[in-house]
């Protein structure tokens, strides 16, 4: 996840402005100050995601903002740090509910997956929040809009499977909707009165995913005052969707793997395990089977999750779904923006028909949004799309060494542009793409491994 908006709040100047630049990196909207008070009074003006704060400071703390984000902004997380770390200021710190604590001097790579942890719960938060509401929208049907053949045959496929309680393993590029058709599989099945749970395996370090998913018992460790359920266990009777699975360690796997074998759970500190009763649903959008045989994935647990296999093609394999997803988004955000637009121009729908969309669905729906919000009029006209997609439009059909450029280089020469438009920096260049930054990179080492 690289976007949030972060509040820093550090009265070691030196130590705040390495913190900022750090998080600005990862592509964070990030506000920096020294003080406890300009940090509460920004608190007031403006929402944040997430604070960041010393707990040792003058007049007002990394405390006192623990307590006001807990009273009033209960959808803000906050983490602590501090050079003066005590066991007695890390237990009042998680008792009050802080999402992490962390000793100086924060190391990136732990701050990275902590922060990223605290925004991937937010979000977990708000999904919960907002999905009653999206399912009345479709009128007590979760849909997938398609006309391309191979996605009717796989929506066939998942209505086929969904009554049944075998575990089911969805691949595709990242932006395909791989999530989507985890909801339609548990919408189509018996457990769907009971929960769906999602979570994604790539945003937590090990240590948060195994207490987000297995949970623990008051006195589990230091901080622990109360029984905490994990998503395992939340999610008994229904479905967990497990997101970027290939992204778990080797640790988790093998403790995964027990789970779906013994259909019991031990949170952390306990000596009697949980039964449940789950069904298992998988998705990455790596080669699993490749990674399998390199070592990277259990093969044991690669067979359990994949008893039905369902791959979703990218956008760019369907392009006969583009004006259809396409006129539903534009309905979509026009009325989530109280904006009378109700048209795409032929001239717009000829770009988005003619663009290869390597952020697949996900990308299309950005697009469209802009489009919407931009407009002024009853139409998204070309001049509304962005202005990469317009350049790529003229650059499409071009010859290349005498030869029509394959579908590959055509994606290769984009990248590379929209990373010169970004000055270099991968996280921006992903936004800009409408894919995570781990999608591009790979993308970025397959065609160095392939120039040679």
């Amino acid at each position: 996840m690289t976007s949030g908006k972060l509040l820093i709040v550090d009265d070691d100047k030196v130590a705040m402005k390495n913190l900022e630049q750090v998080m600005k990196k990862e592509g964070y909207a990030v506000t920096a100050t020294q003080s406890g008070s300009n940090a509460q009074a920004l608190l007031e003006k403006q929402p944040f995601d997430v604070v960041l704060s010393e707990l040792h400071m003058d007049k007002v703390d990394g405390m006192q903002l623990l307590r006001r984000c807990r009273e009033s902004l209960p959808d803000t997380e906050v983490i602590l740090f501090t050079g003066q770390a005590t066991l007695e200021s890390a237990v009042e710190a998680m008792k009050l509910g802080a999402f992490y604590f962390l000793a100086k001097p924060c190391q990136p790579d732990e701050l990275r997956k902590v922060v990223a942890g605290a925004l991937e719960k937010i979000r977990l938060r708000c999904e919960g929040r907002s999905l009653r509401q999206q399912v009345e929208s479709y009128q007590g049907e979760l849909r997938i809009l398609t006309q391309d053949s191979r996605m009717q045959h796989l929506l066939d496929m998942a209505r086929q499977v969904a009554p049944t309680d075998c575990n089911i393993l969805i691949t595709g590029e990242s932006g395909t909707g791989k999530e989507l058709f985890a909801r339609y599989l548990h919408h189509h099945s018996r457990r769907d009165p009971r929960p769906f749970v999602a979570v994604n395996c790539g945003a937590f370090n090990e240590e948060l995913l195994a207490n987000e998913l297995f949970g623990h018992v008051k006195g589990a460790f230091t901080g622990a005052h109360a029984d905490k359920k994990g998503l395992l266990e939340a999610a008994s009777g229904g479905t967990l969707f497990l997101d970027e699975i290939t992204e778990m360690s080797p640790t988790m796997q093998v403790k995964l793997l027990r789970v779906i074998q013994e259909k019991e759970v031990l949170p952390l500190g306990a000596t009697t395990p949980v039964k449940i009763d789950v069904r298992f649903i998988a998705a990455t959008n790596r080669d699993v089977q490749e990674m399998v045989k390199l070592g990277g994935f259990r093969q044991d647990l690669y067979f359990r999750l994949n008893v039905v296999n369902l791959h979703i093609p990218a956008l760019s394999a369907r392009r006969e779904d583009v004006p259809l997803l396409a006129h539903h988004f534009l309905s979509k955000h026009a009325a989530l923006m109280g904006k009378d637009v109700g048209e795409l121009a032929p001239d717009a729908l000829d770009l988005l028909r003619a663009y290869d969309f390597p952020g697949n669905v996900r990308e299309l729906e950005n697009i469209i949004e802009r489009g919407v919000a931009v407009t002024t009029g009853h139409s998204i006209e070309s001049a509304h799309l962005p202005g990469d997609l317009r350049d790529l439009s003229i650059r499409t059909f071009r010859k290349k060494a005498g030869r029509i450029p394959t579908l590959e280089e055509q994606e290769q020469d984009y990248i590379a542009w929209v990373l010169q438009e970004a000055g270099g920096n991968q996280t921006a260049a992903a936004q800009m793409l409408g894919i995570d930054r781990v999608s591009l990179w790979r993308k970025l080492k397959r065609y160095e491994a392939e120039k040679g």
